[in-house]
């Protein structure tokens, strides 16, 4: 469900968030919702129903048709362990969301609770219209802060959050295993031995094939007619930031009163990038890949042999029975994933807040919507589930069409150990700031100015735009 303002194939802002994310539900029988701390009701008990006044709840939502089915799947599940509570899910198309969100909130229709995109999330949240979820986690005995990921909270302050991470989601270098194998290389999985840069690019060259059959390396090779390229990546901010902060880089000094992606670490991931499509000729440019069908699309037709993207690729590529592996993103100084999503709220107008906790918390875990994990869609946001076995288990091993040898090393670990969060949960004014940059940015992906050059003419026009960091552990 990635809408965070940015996911797969973002366009405008050279984001795409098709993004598909949901915190899904927890549930099952009730024997498996009362084993799990983040789906016991606390103070309501379902032996007393009878006594119940009806409450009914709305959720809201956007994604994919798998998603539709689970959401629904997950609330009936929660309907009969708490008969009295009936939930409307309500689906909206991810480009309509946000005007339809506004649009219910004009209307006094609003959602007990649900997704909120990154853009309007920080608008509402300091208009003040969530519940600060801190205080509902301090004071219910069955799930606390640190059943989650560290930085799985969305805050204006380190005592108030207002969203929580719909679903863990992180980047890996997918790959198609045969090709791999024909051109007599290998892609390591694990973060000890993840490859240099120079490293890469060479893996790249020797992948990349023209129609003549030449690699990228040989002497004759034709940039100008490519029939396989070594590797994909896509241009808005989060697969940008895996390069960006392996070497160091960051969009804001420490304070955030400073833009520093025209900073020297940063310039030089950025340009280390756009060197693939115009130097090394081993990337499609932006104008080839508006040609080209999407990410998962290409790697499964081997127009493309690795893609940088992120884990929901899982989900097409399970599907589609596509002979592939998933290996350790290439590093600069460090070895690292990002770690992005969309939000969960619960919305401070619900007449029914105690039930809309409920719900909440059910919808926090994965036990009552498990094939949205299992499918390759998302990961979990509960540290439990990275960690227990046998939850491991449910969602991994379950399925090993949608979970590759590598995922666990190169996908799971790194989101639980070496993953950094994205700018989305940190960067205020998040929203205008990664429009002037990823637009911006268009002059280095076409080869016309350097990354230096495009990025000190962005510091200028971003300044009046910098509004500082929230609080967020890193």
């Amino acid at each position: 469900m990635k809408q965070w303002l940015g996911r797969k194939g973002m366009a405008a802002m050279g984001i795409s968030l098709a993004l598909t994310l949901v915190l899904s539900g927890c549930g099952g029988s009730n024997d498996q919702a009362s084993s799990s701390p983040s789906s016991s009701a606390g103070a309501v008990s379902d032996s007393k129903s009878a006594d119940k006044e009806p409450v009914k709840l709305k959720f809201t939502y956007w994604g994919s048709a798998d998603e539709k089915k689970a959401i629904e799947g997950a609330a009936k599940k929660f309907t009969d362990k708490y008969p009295w509570i009936t939930v409307e899910t309500v689906q909206i198309p991810n480009a309509d969301y946000n005007t339809k969100l506004t649009a219910m909130a004009a209307g006094n229709e609003m959602p007990d609770t649900g997704y909120i995109t990154g853009d309007l999330g920080e608008t509402w949240a300091n208009e003040d219209r969530f519940v600060n979820l801190y205080e509902m986690l301090d004071k219910d005995p069955d799930i606390k802060r640190d059943d989650f990921l560290d930085y799985a909270f969305y805050q204006t302050n380190p005592d108030n959050a207002w969203g929580i991470m719909t679903a863990g989601e992180a980047f890996g270098l997918f790959y198609r295993k045969d090709l791999v194998e024909q051109a007599g290389v290998t892609i390591p999985s694990k973060a000890s031995e993840a490859l240099d840069w120079d490293s890469f690019v060479k893996l790249a060259q020797k992948l990349t094939l023209d129609k003549n059959g030449k690699n990228a390396s040989e002497a004759g090779f034709d940039p100008k007619n490519i029939k396989q390229y070594g590797v994909m990546f896509e241009t808005w901010h989060d697969p940008l930031n895996t390069v960006i902060f392996s070497n160091g880089g960051d969009w804001l000094s420490p304070d955030g009163q400073t833009f520093t992606l025209n900073k020297p670490e940063s310039v030089e991931a950025i340009q280390k990038l756009a060197d693939l499509v115009n130097v090394y000729h081993v990337a499609p440019s932006p104008l080839d890949i508006k040609s080209m069908p999407a990410m998962s699309v290409a790697l499964q037709s081997g127009l493309v042999v690795m893609a940088i993207g992120g884990q929901w690729m899982n989900l097409d590529l399970g599907n589609a029975k596509v002979n592939y592996d998933i290996g350790v993103l290439p590093k600069l100084k460090e070895s690292l994933t990002v770690a992005t999503s969309g939000a969960t709220v619960v919305f401070k107008g619900s007449k029914h807040p105690e039930e809309a906790w409920m719900l909440f918390k059910w919808m926090s875990n994965p036990e009552g919507a498990i094939d949205l994990y299992s499918s390759g869609l998302w990961m979990p946001t509960m540290k439990e589930w990275y960690t227990d076995s046998n939850l491991v288990a449910k969602w991994v091993d379950v399925n090993p069409a949608a979970h590759p040898p590598g995922f666990k090393d190169a996908m799971m670990n790194q989101m639980l150990e070496r993953s950094k969060p994205s700018t989305t949960f940190y960067m205020k004014n998040q929203a205008k700031i990664t429009a002037i940059v990823t637009s911006g940015l268009d002059q280095v992906w076409f080869g016309n100015k350097t990354a230096q050059e495009v990025l000190d003419e962005i510091a200028i026009k971003v300044k009046p735009e910098i509004k500082g960091r929230y609080d967020v552990k890193q």
